[in-house]
């Protein structure tokens, strides 16, 4: 991956880069605060621990990224193919963002957390969620098809369907209203 440009422990804020390409940057402990990164193409870059802090992220192309560490917090992320980043050293945390839309397909993200945040429509087919925790998250229409969530913590999230005969759900953690999300297959009526 060929780097035209480095920044380092720098604080990007109120940057307004929608619709913009940056290919080929690495950003290494710098804090994004209110930016608008929508519809920008940051294909091929590298995010070493960093946070976003209130940005938006929607739509944003990530093709061939880093993400190490990185850290999401009060942010819009629709749409968003994190199924296209690199997958050596990928490792993130969502805190109150809006993830609706987006995709983990076939991400190896083990021990992620997502806290309070709305993960509607979000495709986790194929991804390795094992230990992951959703800590009061919305995951209404979230697709879950072949993923290992093994150990993962459901106790707080809500609006999930998850088919116990289609993941990996052993040792996962669900809270008793939560079971009705993995029974819905079967048509049972739980009074």
């Amino acid at each position: 991956m060929l780097i035209m440009e480095a920044y380092e422990n720098q604080v990007f804020e109120k940057k307004n880069y929608a619709g913009k390409a940056h290919k080929g940057y690495e950003f290494q402990g710098c804090r994004f605060v209110n930016c608008d990164l929508s519809n920008g193409n940051f294909s091929n870059c590298r995010f070493l621990d960093c946070t976003f802090e209130g940005c938006n992220l929607s739509m944003i192309k990530l093709s061939g990224s880093t993400l190490f560490n990185v850290i999401f917090k009060q942010s819009k992320i629709l749409g968003v193919i994190f199924g296209e980043c690199n997958d050596m050293m990928f490792s993130v945390r969502f805190e109150h963002s809006i993830l609706d839309y987006a995709s983990f397909m076939g991400k190896k993200m083990p021990k992620t957390n997502f806290v309070t945040s709305s993960l509607k429509e979000t495709n986790f087919t194929q991804a390795n969620l094992s230990g992951a925790v959703f800590d009061a998250c919305d995951l209404f229409g979230a697709m879950f098809n072949q993923t290992d969530l093994a150990g993962a913590n459901f106790v707080t999230a809500y609006n999930y369907i998850i088919d116990p005969e289609l993941n990996q759900l052993k040792k996962a953690s669900f809270s008793e209203q939560g079971l009705a999300g993995l029974l819905t297959k079967y048509q049972i009526n739980i009074v």
